[in-house]
């Protein structure tokens, strides 16, 4: 594995970072590339613009081929709450979530999947949540980030179907995190259980964990951070 390298989007973040350390630790990987859009330089990357996601994967491809691709990139909150009717529904709330939410890993996997080796295990993965999926939905709200994931869902299976094709021994797999201690969540943090309350460290490593396990037959699916099967 010393031969390949380990991408990770989002890794300014919570559970981007600590994915990124854990990777590093590992020394599985030749090179462990962190891009965000809150780093500088060559590390830079905006999921709202596409020109800096072919640069970094331009960047990428000087070197090992990635046999990971980790997005860790999100958006729910930021200065607009999620709607809890439909009243409160906008253009541009939904808009902005599709952008990041979206658009945004559909455009990582345009740059990177083709750098990704054909002869060999591998991964791309991509931050989804539970509440995108359309058949355990109870509760209803949160219009625009449940349908933006959901449509991840989507891109992610379509995806698998594709890369299937050209790359058979790839995964491609939506990850649920939990509740983790970052900035995404804190506003929400009130009524979790204690004890499901993670710490990014603790969610990357059981991401990871859930990642090794899977194989080809599982690829195009959503998984929660306990290795659950989350429905359509």
């Amino acid at each position: 594995m010393s031969e390949t390298s380990a991408v990770v989007i989002g890794a300014s973040g919570g559970i981007g970072a600590a994915v990124a350390d854990a990777f590093q630790a590992s020394g599985a990987f030749g090179v462990v590339h962190r891009f965000a859009r809150s780093l500088a330089g060559e590390q830079h990357i905006d999921l709202e613009d596409e020109p800096t996601i072919a640069a970094a994967a331009a960047r990428v491809a000087e070197g090992p081929k990635p046999a990971l691709v980790f997005v860790a990139t999100g958006v729910l909150h930021h200065g607009q709450e999620p709607e809890r009717s439909y009243r409160t529904l906008s253009a541009e709330h939904l808009m902005r979530d599709y952008r990041v939410n979206t658009v945004g890993p559909a455009l990582v996997a345009r740059h990177f999947l083709p750098l990704m080796p054909r002869d060999r295990r591998a991964v791309f993965a991509a931050l989804s949540a539970r509440v995108g999926s359309i058949g355990d939905n109870r509760l209803g709200g949160w219009h625009s980030y449940r349908a933006s994931k959901a449509a991840l869902n989507m891109i992610l299976a379509n995806l698998a179907i594709e890369l299937a094709r050209s790359h058979p021994q790839a995964v491609v797999a939506g990850l649920h995190p939990g509740t983790v201690d970052t900035g995404l969540s804190q506003p929400f943090q009130r009524g979790v259980t204690p004890g499901k309350l993670f710490t990014p460290a603790y969610s990357a490593e059981r991401l990871l964990a859930v990642l090794d396990g899977l194989t080809p037959a599982d690829s195009g699916g959503v998984f929660a951070w306990d290795g659950a099967r989350i429905p359509a």
